[in-house]
């Protein structure tokens, strides 16, 4: 079996840029490139390689450019890539807040993101030819990355899968977590939670949201007993109280797993929606609690100082689109140079970490 089966691969030697979350914004893509040294074929006059912490898709004008891009640059040995949590979400045709560009039932629910590109046919087929043969997870002596979290039982789980595609993997330990949900009683109370509550999850102004218990428990048990989903959206657990985030009423939260971090390897990830220049993040439907609150955004995070969120909220480039805000005031693409340690903006900043 090849490396190309596995779910943990070797990143390549030499020196690299690990850019994070792009979520469609293909412009964003271009001028970072550009920054960077980057031609437009990915070639780099110090031979230096372009890594995709995951993310590619959903929100953003033209999610079906930036694929094609990122997989050119992989397919001539320029780059290489890993899944992020939005992957996985269309692998498994989860259609999610966003995926309006690929999912006919969400258009008209995410008109907030339009205008967006749409794919044909052929071009389906090629995204999810492409997108699910990628990793979760690239390592080297000296570096890790990962979509959300690194955590060694579930790094492990994902090694020892091999031949399975990383959606394969989810559907698995998903439905044994059903299993034992249905056994308690657990997946039937979510399931009802979700039906009489369907229009009032996705609703903002909705004050009145009780804590459903059901919806509470079968996304934290989810979540904790799913590998797939601890790499690619973190470690979780139950809230206090229900909050609105991501356009849905949620009832467990995100944690930094961080502070646990104890390995001397570094990691970099992506996800958690870090902010270059002090913002206001309920403007693109970012309710929860912010785990960058009084940390730099040039800081390196944890018990260790060595994990680092390239993750600058590209994402929400859709609110300054919608609001004719300059594009970047806020919301940003990066990209982490190592070993240098310096990072790179698409609007042309440079902060050494």
């Amino acid at each position: 079996m090849n490396e190309a089966s596995n779910l943990v691969r070797q990143l390549p030697e030499g020196p690299l840029d690990v850019v994070g979350d792009i979520h469609g914004e293909y412009d964003a893509l271009v001028k970072l490139m550009r920054e960077l040294g980057y031609n437009s074929a990915g070639e780099h006059p110090d031979q230096r390689k372009l890594i995709f912490v995951g993310d590619l898709c959903d929100r953003g004008p033209n999610s079906v450019k930036v694929i094609r891009l990122v997989q050119q640059l992989m397919q001539a040995g320029r780059a290489h890539a890993i899944l992020g949590n939005h992957e996985i979400n269309l692998l498994r045709s989860d259609a999610k807040d966003g995926s309006g560009w690929y999912f006919d039932e969400r258009v008209a629910r995410d008109e907030r993101y339009s205008p967006f590109a749409r794919p044909d046919e052929q071009q389906r087929t090629e995204i999810v030819d492409f997108l699910k043969r990628l990793p979760l997870v690239l390592e080297r002596s000296d570096l890790r990355l990962v979509h959300a979290a690194w955590q060694s039982k579930d790094i492990a789980l994902a090694r020892s899968s091999v031949g399975m595609l990383a959606h394969e993997l989810y559907d698995r330990d998903q439905s044994m977590v059903d299993s034992s949900l249905v056994a308690d009683g657990s997946l039937q109370r979510y399931k009802e939670d979700t039906a009489k509550w369907r229009v009032q999850l996705e609703d903002a102004n909705y004050s009145q949201m009780p804590f459903l218990e059901g919806i509470a428990h079968h996304d934290a048990r989810s979540q904790a007993d799913n590998p797939v989903r601890v790499l690619t959206s973190g470690v979780e657990r139950r809230a206090e109280k229900p909050f609105f985030s991501s356009h849905k009423w949620r009832f467990v939260e995100r944690v930094s797993w961080w502070d646990d971090y104890q390995d001397d390897i570094p990691v970099i990830i992506g996800h958690y929606w870090r902010m270059a220049v002090a913002a206001d993040r309920s403007v693109v439907g970012k309710g929860d609690k912010d785990l960058f609150d009084g940390i730099k955004p040039n800081e390196w995070l944890g018990a260790r100082k060595n994990v680092f969120c390239v993750d600058f909220s590209v994402g929400g480039r859709w609110h300054e689109r919608r609001d004719k805000l300059p594009l970047g005031q806020r919301f940003k693409l990066a990209a982490m140079r190592w070993p240098e340690r310096s990072l790179f903006f698409d609007t042309g900043e440079t902060l050494q970490t």
